[in-house]
């Protein structure tokens, strides 16, 4: 690192290069779950075997529990992040059964670990959305300014998860979600200190930045025919940019329930 840096300080273009490799490499081990998760979507989409004993689906599931094992045995992810991270699950998996039953998306193929259209490797991909969030944390010793109140964060992260599924009923209101959430968080800013030097970001860009990353890895599992929309039926097409505004605000339920057992930590004085 000494050395690493020593060259990095001899040019303002190097040391931009080393921070911003330095960034993406933590954010990387930070995303390890994800990043595993799909990986498993991928690779048994391409090479699967026509005669394995057990079905894509299930063994996405039991490789889905092997990594969660994996990052508790490591010391990746502690117990009680790991809690949080159970409500992700559950949460998730809940949304599932709601949208397939409604048609939102389907998983097309058979499975035995699955409650009703639903396989249980689905609610990991959530989970890691939640592993992210809780590590990414630790990683860049995250720091926020001007944070709203956390019972503003709870109301509003409620409303989006009901409104998931009353807008099949009712008016969709993530317009009034998407002002909401702009309102309480537009002056708030994240303080990142993993590298070797800190970093301020809008919170509302952060937000946008994650979500995007998840529409770029949605793209790849629905190619990788891990689940698929109506309008993949005859082919894959790229996921619309409507699921990127989904992905947003999902974040911000993502963000309240990490809170449980991350508090967002004020500016130190």
């Amino acid at each position: 690192m000494t050395r690493a840096e020593a060259w990095a300080d001899r040019s303002r273009l190097r040391r931009y290069a080393y921070e911003f490799l330095w960034f993406g490499l933590k954010q990387g081990w930070a995303c390890l779950f994800g990043g595993l998760m799909l990986a498993l979507i991928v690779g048994t989409f391409l090479w699967w075997p026509e005669t394995a004993p057990i079905s894509r689906y299930d063994f996405l599931v039991v490789g889905a529990v092997l990594i969660q094992a994996a990052m508790l045995a490591f010391r990746l992810e502690s117990w009680e992040e790991a809690r949080v991270i159970f409500l992700f699950h559950v949460a998730g998996t809940i949304m599932e059964l709601f949208k397939t039953a409604h048609g939102s998306w389907i998983y097309p193929e058979d499975s035995l670990l699955r409650i009703g259209a639903v396989p249980l490797f689905s609610g990991f991909m959530y989970a890691a959305v939640g592993s992210y969030i809780a590590r990414v944390q630790r990683i860049f010793h995250i720091r926020v300014r001007r944070y709203p109140p956390l019972w503003t964060t709870w109301v509003l992260a409620a409303a989006i998860y009901v409104n998931f599924f009353a807008h099949h009923w009712l008016p969709d209101v993530r317009i009034a979600l998407f002002v909401a959430t702009r309102a309480a968080v537009r002056a708030g800013v994240v303080l990142l200190h993993g590298g070797p030097a800190a970093a301020g970001m809008p919170l509302l860009l952060g937000y946008f930045l994650v979500a995007l990353f998840i529409w770029f890895a949605e793209n790849l599992g629905t190619f990788a025919r891990a689940w698929t929309y109506p309008g993949q039926a005859a082919g894959w097409e790229m996921v619309s940019l409507g699921k990127l505004g989904s992905w947003f605000l999902l974040m911000i339920i993502s963000v309240v329930l990490v809170s449980i057992v991350h508090r967002p930590e004020p500016e130190p004085a």
